[in-house]
């Protein structure tokens, strides 16, 4: 029996690793010819690579970054913030107005702008100030400076004084607050609102953290309104749970969509409330049918529906993860399918492919850039990628549009941080193993030796009354078996009691003992269609092994090995 020493891992999945590569990446994209503002997304298909700029490069791209840059940090116990990391701070605090919102600047030159027959006026997007609440409870979690507070709690105030309120539910009537208010009085008064889910919707999650951490009755109550808009009033999901495709809900728009059902699921798991649990499910049901088996989401139900955004994926584990912890346990494999798959296969590792330059010399100041494009994009989520490839090229819908987009280098960081805080938990005396990747809690030593080998090994760090370890569901109870060092005996899996089909319960374990558990890992092969586009998938376990047909630049499932000797590091 192999037993590992306690500073020994699997050289197998380590999210704390993966966060580090992200931090590259949220580290790279700044420009630090302009302010540090990051530049929004990068083209690596083109000759040579580059990034650009956008507008969504403001309050949307800092709130994220400086919430994902304290996850990642946290992850890899790094206390102290990054040099870069503080303009980004600084930044985000910059775009404020008096109003107490978050304000974009103009990134359009004359012709775009004349082209879209109106004029840029410099305002406050409703998009962006879930990202910035976002940020700034991260930000003040992490430092108590009271200052922080003091803008998030501004624009907490200015949020309610913008809303529409009627009864119960809130909402906005614009998808962007100019200093001179809403930017069209027939579209207040004729109750004209723009897409609740991109608007509104996805606050609610944010504002929820907030009050939770500040106790701010405000965002509190936003948060209650807008749940209470989006289920009852606004029409962006339907009865069975499917995703509204008109137009003008931005054609069933799967980031927002799912982003919102992570919110109202948060919010009602706060509130106790089954109904908005069953309104979530219900839908998250319908929307997993639409995305592969290992992780690949569809970018909405039209034209965009060939691009995947880590955004989308990361809003489908966060719900897993909720929906799980309520009782409904089999997500824990969905969640687990997701991460080993696309989330961390779409992640940007190798970047020999990528041609970029060395030199600022055809750099566009402000704009874009080609300067060592590869090497500070090492670490990104992919932005449009396709279910075979980190690049979609293909015919169908838009075509070849971006590979990189900085929201998803934010979120799939975020992804990780919430799967790896949600890998071991604690309630009621009980402490729960959800998910087999590696890690180093409190309560345990988790070492995970798949996909390779059907081997776990846990080292128990203080007494636990009762440990539950979830077993994948392609796993008969018989074929598991349970090694305690303490004992030097194996069990059957017959020999436990077991909780809701699937978590092996183990009782009285002391400090100092190890458990290895061992079972048998399925292979099998699935047909996946995404978008009605069909791929063959070979599984090991949970693990998408090969993925056919092959992707052409940056090909992912691609050449998995299977190995006898898994190899280990110290950690």
């Amino acid at each position: 029996m192999e037993i590992l020493d306690s500073s020994e891992f699997p050289d197998t999945l380590d999210l704390e690793d993966r966060a580090k590569e992200a931090i590259n990446a949220m580290l790279g994209v700044a420009d630090e010819d302009y302010e540090y503002i990051p530049f929004f997304n990068a083209n690596l298909m083109a000759k040579p690579a580059y990034m650009v700029h956008g507008n969504w490069d403001f309050g949307s791209s800092h709130g994220r970054l400086v919430d994902s840059l304290i996850l990642a940090r946290k992850m890899n116990k790094i206390n102290e913030p990054f040099e870069i990391e503080k303009y980004y701070r600084r930044n985000l605090l910059s775009f404020f107005r008096e109003d107490g919102l978050s304000y974009r600047r103009n990134t359009f030159d004359e012709a775009t702008i004349k082209e879209h027959q109106a004029e840029f006026v410099e305002s406050a997007s409703m998009i962006d100030q879930r990202a910035v609440i976002m940020g700034l409870t991260s930000w003040y979690q992490e430092t108590c400076d009271e200052n922080i507070k003091a803008y998030a709690d501004r624009l907490c105030s200015a949020l309610k004084r913008i809303a529409r309120k009627e009864r119960e539910g809130w909402y906005y009537p614009a998808s962007e607050y100019t200093p001179r208010g809403w930017p069209s009085f027939d579209a207040v008064h004729t109750k004209l609102t723009v897409d609740p889910a991109a608007m509104w919707g996805r606050q609610i999650g944010p504002l929820l953290n907030y009050y939770l951490l500040t106790g701010n009755r405000i965002a509190y109550e936003l948060a209650e309104r807008f749940t209470h808009n989006i289920i009852y009033r606004s029409g962006v999901f339907n009865k069975d749970g499917s995703f509204n495709p008109a137009l003008e809900y931005r054609s069933g728009h799967f980031h927002t969509r799912m982003g919102t059902l992570a919110s109202l699921a948060h919010f009602g798991v706060h509130m106790m409330d089954s109904s908005i649990i069953e309104f979530v499910k219900r839908s998250y049901d319908w929307a997993l049918k639409q995305c592969t088996n290992f992780g690949w989401t569809p970018g909405d139900l039209y034209d965009q529906r060939f691009e995947h955004e880590t955004c989308s994926l990361v809003d489908a584990i966060d719900i897993g993860i909720i929906l799980a912890k309520t009782g409904y346990v089999e997500y824990w494999g969905t969640v687990e399918r997701f991460v080993r798959n696309h989330l961390t296969e779409s992640q940007l590792l190798d970047v020999s492919w990528i041609e970029d330059l060395d030199t600022k010399e055809r750099d566009i100041p402000k704009h874009r850039t080609y300067y060592k494009v590869a090497q500070r994009v090492k670490g990104s989520f992919s932005g449009y990628s396709a279910p075979n490839d980190f690049v979609y090229s293909g015919e169908w819908g838009r075509g070849h549009v971006m590979d990189v987009q900085t929201c998803c280098i934010a979120s799939g960081t975020r992804g990780l941080y919430i799967v790896w805080d949600s890998i071991v938990t604690e309630m009621d005396r009980r402490v729960y193993v959800n998910l087999l990747l590696n890690k180093d809690a409190k309560w345990l030593r988790l070492k995970s030796f798949l996909p390779h080998r059907g081997q776990i090994q846990i080292e128990i760090k203080k007494d636990i009354e009762e440990l539950a370890i979830r077993i994948p569901e392609w796993t008969p109870y018989g074929a598991v078996k349970v090694y305690k060092k303490s004992e030097d005996k194996t069990y059957s899996g017959r020999e436990f009691p077991w909780y809701k089909r699937c978590f092996i319960l183990i009782n009285s374990l002391k400090e100092g003992e190890v458990l290895v558990i061992t079972f048998p890992v399925a292979e099998y092969e699935t047909e996946e269609f995404a978008s009605g586009l069909k791929y063959k998938a070979k599984w090991r376990g949970d693990n998408v092994m090969n993925i056919s047909p092959e992707g052409t630049y940056y090909p992912l499932y691609k050449d998995k090995k299977v190995l006898k000797e898994v190899p280990v590091k110290k950690k």
